[in-house]
C-alpha cells in the first residue's frame, strides 16, 4: 500500500527558503500565505555547554501538511471536502468545501487557512499535479541543501529519491545522506493523527516534538 510522504534531513538543511519559494511559485499559493514554512530552532546551548559561542545548536525545521494516516482534518469536514486519496495523500476538493474551518481548527500542525477571496481552505498538496506525472514535488526538487527526498514511505526512507540524478537515476536517501539510526528518526507530536513525515537530526537535540 502507498503513502507518499517526505522525509527532511535537518543536519544538510541551510535555511535557505527554496522550498517555501518553489512552492508559492508552482502553486500559486497567494501572498501572506504559506503551503510550507521554514523554522528557525535555537540557537539553544548545547547539553553541559556554556550557552556561549561556540557551545550553542541550531538547525532549520520545516513545517507543511503532514499527510497524516489517520487525520483529524478528513474526520470533521462536513462535505467529505477533506479526503484521503489512494496514494495517502489528504487532499481538498474545493467544490465541495464551504470555508467552514473546522479542519483549520482541528488541524494540529496549523498548515491549514482560508483563501479570503475563494473562502475556500488550501494546504499542501503535495504537488499532486507533479507526482501524477512521476516528478518531484517542488519542495523537493528545489532544495538547495538536498535535505528533501520523496517517495513511498512504506518503501523504505533509505528508497526515497531526491533531485539530483546520477546516470539518469535520482540519488536515493540511503546512499546520499550520511548514517543515522533509529534514534534519529523523528516525527512532530502525534494527536492521534499519526503524522507520516519524517526528520532525521544527528547529533542536536531534536525540540520539533515541543
Amino acid at each position: 500500500m502507498t503513502h507518499y510522504g517526505i522525509v527532511t534531513d535537518l543536519n544538510r538543511c541551510v535555511g535557505c527558503l527554496a522550498c517555501s519559494v518553489a512552492c508559492k511559485a508552482l502553486n500559486g499559493v497567494e501572498p501572506g500565505s504559506f503551503w510550507n514554512k521554514t523554522l528557525r530552532i535555537g540557537p539553544n546551548p548545547t547539553e553541559g555547554g556554556s550557552g556561549q559561542f561556540p557551545d550553542v545548536e541550531m538547525y532549520f525545521l520545516t513545517i507543511q501538511c503532514q499527510h497524516c494516516a489517520n487525520p483529524e482534518c478528513v474526520k470533521v469536514c462536513p462535505t467529505n471536502a477533506s479526503h484521503v486519496l489512494a496514494d495517502g495523500t489528504v487532499q481538498i476538493d474545493k467544490s465541495k468545501c464551504i470555508g467552514c474551518q473546522f479542519c483549520v481548527m482541528a488541524c494540529p500542525y496549523g498548515v491549514r487557512y482560508l483563501h479570503e477571496e475563494e473562502r475556500v481552505v488550501e494546504k499542501c498538496t503535495l504537488c499532486e499535479q507533479q507526482i501524477a506525472q512521476g516528478e518531484l514535488p517542488a519542495c523537493v526538487a528545489q532544495c538547495g541543501g538536498m535535505a528533501r527526498f520523496f517517495g513511498d514511505l512504506d518503501a523504505g526512507l533509505e528508497n526515497l529519491e531526491g533531485p539530483l540524478s546520477t546516470d539518469g537515476k535520482r540519488v536515493k536517501l540511503g546512499e546520499f545522506c550520511n548514517e543515522f539510526t533509529d534514534a534519529d528518526v523523528h516525527a512532530l507530536p502525534n494527536a492521534g493523527n499519526d503524522p507520516t513525515f519524517r526528520y532525521i537530526l544527528r547529533g542536536r537535540k531534536w525540540q520539533g516534538g515541543e
